[in-house]
């Protein structure tokens, strides 16, 4: 198997934005200023990301990204978030292939699920991961999407606080360029920990993240907010979307249950996150922007039943007429 970092290698023929790819397949690319609004109808839109087969997909090779493109054909959702890890290659040959494959099954990938690692304590090593970020904006433009899921590094044990908002704030900086010329927009999560990573993210605590968002003032710079991440973190997720809820452009719908002491993943509105409150929240800030489902880590009926829920709770809030 290839390495991620092989996948991303610089130095390949780079992949070139083009036209973004809708479910409709219409063709509208904005250049200038702030960035476009995605949803015409400005209604919030569900994607979903597999967490049940996130090993088949990336490390065992088991499945591939069109098979599970065939599999979200058969959901009742918008959209897919995709990761690198999913991709055998970068070439434009095979992201045609997938861009292809995405428009036979009638779905957009408006969201781009990112992993870079900018708290690496050598300074070259954080300088390629800016540049790899940049591909993965290549990359997200050229498959139609507007948002590429953006981390803040990992929380090495020789990191001091001090050092690692430095570094992530350096690298964010130098992204925001790249970010405006291909019309990407970088949403920061608050994350626990990329399933691939050897430490837990660097600014998994709110003051943290706040810190370091509050840093960068961009339209090419927001929030995707995860309603469960917090609860790991010993934060309350209301908290925490409270905090930057004027800044959140996209959200991960996922939820955590405590079984045998231990907090897991399950099925999307039956654990801890109360998401009658973060709907409330979402409808307050007139909130239309996707939703992605982080589910099925025991099967595709859960992530059903995941999907189910997370579309009612959007019907509800929904504008009335």
């Amino acid at each position: 198997m290839k390495s991620l970092g092989a996948l991303v290698s610089l130095s390949g023929p780079p992949c070139q934005p083009s036209a973004r790819l809708s479910r409709q397949g219409s063709t509208t690319l904005s250049r200038r200023g702030a960035p476009r609004e995605f949803s015409e109808e400005n209604l919030i839109k569900l994607s979903c990301f597999p967490k049940c087969y996130m090993d088949p997909l990336v490390i065992d090779r088991t499945m591939t990204l069109f098979d599970w493109i065939d599999i979200a054909a058969t959901l009742d959702i918008d959209g897919v978030e995709l990761y690198p890890g999913f991709f055998e290659s970068f070439e434009p040959d095979y992201l045609d292939r997938v861009r292809n494959a995405l428009e036979q099954a009638r779905l957009q990938m408006p969201m781009f699920c990112s992993s870079p690692d900018f708290t690496i304590p050598d300074r070259q090593k954080r300088l390629q991961e800016v540049e790899r970020h940049k591909k993965m904006m290549d990359v997200t433009a050229s498959l139609g999407g507007r948002f590429l899921r953006t981390l803040s590094g990992q929380r090495y044990p020789d990191v001091s606080h001090e050092d690692g908002v430095k570094w992530v704030v350096e690298c964010l900086n130098l992204l925001l360029e790249h970010a405006e010329k291909t019309d990407v927009v970088m949403t920061m999560e608050n994350h626990y920990k990329d399933n691939y990573w050897t430490y837990p993210e660097f600014a998994q605590k709110l003051d943290v993240f706040l810190e370091i968002i509050n840093k960068i003032d961009s339209p090419y710079f927001k929030v995707n907010f995860d309603a469960s991440n917090s609860i790991i973190a010993g934060e309350d997720p209301i908290t925490v979307l409270n905090s930057v809820k004027h800044r959140v452009a996209t959200m991960h719908a996922s939820d955590r249950y405590l079984k045998d002491g231990k907090l897991v993943h399950g099925i999307t509105g039956g654990g801890m996150v109360d998401y009658n409150r973060v709907f409330e929240i979402l409808k307050e800030i007139k909130f239309d922007g996707w939703i992605s489902i982080e589910d099925g880590v025991n099967g595709l009926d859960e992530l059903k039943e995941s999907i189910a829920f997370v579309k009612g709770m959007i019907k509800k809030i929904a504008p009335e007429g």
